[in-house]
């Protein structure tokens, strides 16, 4: 099932998140928390994080410099947590940091995983993603999807 949908929750007073429960099964064998390149944590099913850093990190020459910096950045600003029985995952104060967040937040579902926003910063990001969808579309129209017309 992919992650779809945008659910406003809170933290709590302890760091944590809870997770939208028809959501939940989803991260039942962990979850990777990681401060992502936009102003937000995402929230990856153990899994799923091990394959899109397979798949876009691990073929990176390790003799390069701007490719061990972008290793070190997604690995170092990760952690690994488990759902308590609540449903719950602990955000690490320097994610919260990292996206901006203080009590009421927003959960995005992005497909593969979860991102965690500010409500201001995702209501001024939700609103460019609006104003450029029309030419997003006919740009990404002129590269070979593989989807048959």
């Amino acid at each position: 099932m992919a992650f779809r949908g945008r659910h406003e929750h809170s933290l709590d007073s302890k760091d944590r998140l809870t997770i939208p429960s028809r959501l939940r099964a989803q991260l039942a064998d962990g979850a990777v928390l990681l401060a992502g390149l936009d102003p937000c944590v995402e929230i990856w099913p153990r899994e799923g994080f091990a394959k899109f850093t397979e798949r876009f990190l691990a073929g990176l020459n390790p003799l390069s410099s701007k490719a061990r910096m972008l290793r070190r950045r997604f690995h170092a600003n990760a952690q690994d947590e488990e759902l308590d029985s609540a449903g719950r995952v602990r955000i690490a104060k320097h994610l919260i940091e990292h996206a901006g967040l203080d009590g009421a937040c927003v959960v995005v579902g992005v497909e593969d995983h979860l991102e965690v926003w500010n409500p201001e910063r995702w209501a001024e990001h939700s609103a460019e993603i609006d104003a450029q969808a029309g030419a997003m579309a006919e740009e990404l129209a002129g590269f070979d999807l593989g989807i048959e017309e």
